[in-house]
């Protein structure tokens, strides 16, 4: 397993393979996901425009199997920005993580938590951040698509040192699998002191 960081324009050459990637796993639940290529090259577009981005990728025998994604908060759009700044806290002292996406077969093998040590690592290197972030979409406990096998990685993430903030929310829209067209959903943000 190789793992490649880049940044910036140099994403570029990838951009297939994470859109790939996040058309595939995104596909499941909680983010029921039906997105098309045209949609992640615009999405992607963000990454490669700011250059303190930050792709981490797993390879494996050439093909890419996984990727993590960062950028600081106030080159990401409005929609992640704004419940920061509603809330008198500058986005650019915060580091954005936007995803970490991993085909199944290679799930429980400590790529995930290599994820999240890369990107937290690459925002202290950068310097400036007091805080690292990231969003999760909210589902009803209830809802008919979640499986009854799922396991939320709440646990997860607070062994990283994250705290679900609840008043931070925002809203964006994508379409389910189950309709047909977009909707609004409701993501909750978890945060990270990176100040000693």
């Amino acid at each position: 397993m190789e793992i490649r960081l880049l940044h910036g324009a140099a994403i570029a050459p990838y951009l297939d393979d994470l859109a790939r990637l996040r058309l595939t796993v995104f596909r499941e639940f909680p983010y029921l996901y039906d997105g098309t290529p045209e949609y992640e090259s615009d999405y992607l577009a963000t990454y490669m425009a700011s250059e303190r981005s930050l792709v981490v990728l797993a390879v494996d025998d050439g093909q890419v199997v996984g990727a993590s994604t960062g950028l600081p908060l106030g080159d990401e759009t409005d929609a992640f920005r704004q419940p920061f700044l509603d809330q008198g806290r500058d986005p650019d002292t915060v580091y954005y993580f936007g995803e970490s996406v991993l085909l199944p077969a290679y799930r429980g093998r400590g790529l995930g938590v290599r994820f999240f040590i890369e990107r937290e690592s690459y925002a202290h290197k950068l310097g400036g951040f007091h805080y690292c972030t990231f969003c999760t979409v909210e589902r009803p406990n209830g809802h008919p698509l979640r499986p009854d096998d799922y396991k939320p990685l709440h646990g997860f993430w607070r062994n990283r040192g994250f705290l679900h903030q609840p008043s931070l929310r925002t809203t964006y829209a994508w379409r389910d699998l189950d309709q047909d067209d977009a909707s609004d959903k409701t993501l909750s943000f978890w945060l990270k002191d990176l100040l000693p």
